[in-house]
């Protein structure tokens, strides 16, 4: 074996000493990225826990590669499709690439996780494709999305794919297919929530996540938003087209809600208190008068115990 690469050392799980470390380092970008993912996953039984943690990480450095330039020379494509190339080699050969101290455990773990559930591969290659549509000059780039049809394109990859990427960990008391919808529709919910949460982030990043045929039904353009991006104002307009968008994402929320059910029943008060915390920023953005330039709206911690204490009281008492 070569001296740049690194054994996976078992197939059986987060047993094995490499393994065991890679996990806790993906599980520590879970903490450090997604405060309200991670609290999450705390209800989730502690074995289901560090495969959604790796799959969490590999997204997050994905999302770096394509969002926070560093010192590399090559493009952000390129560094994309060679972390997937490393993927696909990690997943075939049992054998993970070590050209980077971060990549290399977060693919250890990943590939563990993808062979130990049978995740479909074909879900990886649409987060990445999606991902691609994110980066200047690569093939499929987009700034701005006409319609919520085109930004669901998108999402299919960036969200929905990550919920089916998930469903097999979590488990289902039925066929897996029959939950599919409602976990890519869940992950479409969470995702459309980030964007409206995010928009002046994404704005200096140069896109725009909202559906431009949404805005204009309310006289908004993408002129009129970076106006008010750099004003640090939400007008009537805006706060009208905003108010529409969370409504069709409320019900995004409501339509997968049922999903729930069709997991596993220990898994559900986690799933449940994702659903309910993510719902929650869309309050937020409301009861801060809906100026998403000036504050990020954000669940307070004690709402977060309190959904998670209730959530997992109520689960028991099902039992």
């Amino acid at each position: 074996m070569s001296g740049d690469a690194l054994p996976l050392a078992a197939r059986s799980g987060p047993a094995a000493p490499d393994l065991a470390s890679a996990y806790r380092l993906c599980a520590r970008i879970a903490a450090a990225h997604g405060r309200t993912y991670f609290l999450a996953t705390r209800l989730l039984s502690p074995d289901r826990r560090p495969g959604v943690h790796a799959l969490y990480a590999f997204a997050r450095v994905v999302d770096d590669l394509v969002d926070h330039p560093t010192e590399d020379p090559r493009s952000p494509t390129e560094q994309v499709d060679e972390l997937a190339d490393q993927l696909w080699a990690t997943l075939d050969t049992g054998v993970v690439p070590t050209g980077h101290p971060v990549h290399a455990p977060v693919l250890a773990a990943t590939a563990d996780t993808v062979t130990t559930y049978a995740i479909d591969r074909a879900h990886l290659e649409v987060f990445l494709d999606s991902m691609r549509m994110d980066i200047p000059g690569a093939p499929g780039y987009r700034a701005v999305y006409p319609t919520m049809d085109a930004l669901r394109d998108y999402m299919r990859g960036s969200a929905a794919a990550i919920g089916l990427q998930v469903l097999p960990i979590l488990g289902t008391v039925g066929p897996v297919r029959d939950a599919e919808p409602a976990a890519a529709l869940l992950g479409e919910a969470f995702q459309l929530t980030n964007f409206l949460r995010d928009v002046g982030e994404d704005l200096d990043r140069g896109r725009i996540y909202l559906p431009a045929d949404c805005l204009a039904a309310f006289g908004v353009d993408a002129d009129h938003l970076r106006s008010c991006h750099r004003a640090r104002t939400v007008d009537a307009p805006l706060t009208r087209a905003l108010a529409h968008l969370i409504a069709l994402n409320r019900d995004q929320y409501r339509r997968a809600a049922p999903g729930i059910d069709l997991l596993t029943p220990r898994v559900r008060p986690g799933i449940r208190t994702a659903a309910v915390l993510y719902a929650g920023i869309l309050d937020e953005i409301e009861r801060g008068g809906y100026q998403i330039f000036t504050r990020r709206a954000t669940v307070p911690n004690r709402r977060r115990i309190a959904v998670a204490a209730t959530t997992f009281a109520a689960a028991r008492l099902r039992r």
